[in-house]
């Protein structure tokens, strides 16, 4: 049985489906959920920011806080404890050394994320996540 869960989102499809389940697992084991969004800035963090980057980042840091504010209410509306956690950063690293801090049981992470280009530039974070995790995993495939 697990006590806090940690499921991370992206707004893919297959991210919503791993919350739906996070959702349906803490509810049945009357557990603590924890969800977190990632701003991904690998990829820009040697760039100089102007005020393009700024605005694309503000959009990214809307979308995250929006699908975080959305996945509360589910969590709610299922009688779950939910806690968000919007932070910027290499995904992957940023989803364990949060599942570290909290501490969760358990990590809940979708297969894919939005795009196949995110997933070339910048690798796959469930299999990062999959990878360096010391505590158990769940990979939604669907």
């Amino acid at each position: 049985m697990f006590h806090t869960l940690l499921v991370a989102i992206d707004g893919s499809d297959i991210g919503m489906n791993a919350l739906d389940r996070a959702v349906e697992m803490a509810r049945g084991w009357k557990a603590d959920l924890h969800a977190t969004y990632v701003i991904e800035t690998g990829l820009i963090s040697s760039v100089p920011m102007d005020n393009t980057w700024e605005v694309i980042y503000s959009l990214l840091e809307q979308e995250g806080q929006r699908l975080l504010d959305d996945a509360a209410k589910k969590a709610e509306a299922a009688g779950v404890a939910f806690h968000a956690h919007l932070q910027q950063g290499h995904a992957g690293n940023e989803i364990l050394n949060l599942a570290e801090s909290i501490p969760a049981d358990l990590i809940i992470v979708g297969s894919r994320g939005k795009s196949d280009i995110d997933r070339l530039l910048i690798g796959s974070v469930s299999g990062h996540v999959v990878k360096y995790s010391k505590i158990s995993t769940m990979v939604v495939r669907v």
